[in-house]
């Protein structure tokens, strides 16, 4: 997924309103549930979410399949 892709689809997922709860699917299979909007920052091709409890993940933009929401956003 290009920069420029990646940024444009999660913030386009993370503006919804209202805001619904949508998936990061990983290139290793791994799914991030994004369930709170200003728990994601996004900058230059790379994201952060803080998930319950305080724990980051990080992931980048060469490092995701597929955005999965309301409409599936394909890699």
């Amino acid at each position: 997924m290009t920069t420029e892709n990646f940024e444009n689809a999660l913030k386009a997922l993370r503006q919804r309103k209202p805001f619904r709860t949508f998936q990061v699917e990983l290139v290793s299979g791994d799914r991030i549930e994004v369930d709170f909007p200003d728990a994601l920052v996004i900058r230059d091709g790379v994201a952060v979410f803080i998930g319950p409890g305080g724990v980051p993940v990080l992931f980048d933009h060469e490092g995701v399949s597929q955005l999965i929401g309301e409409q599936n956003t394909a890699a």
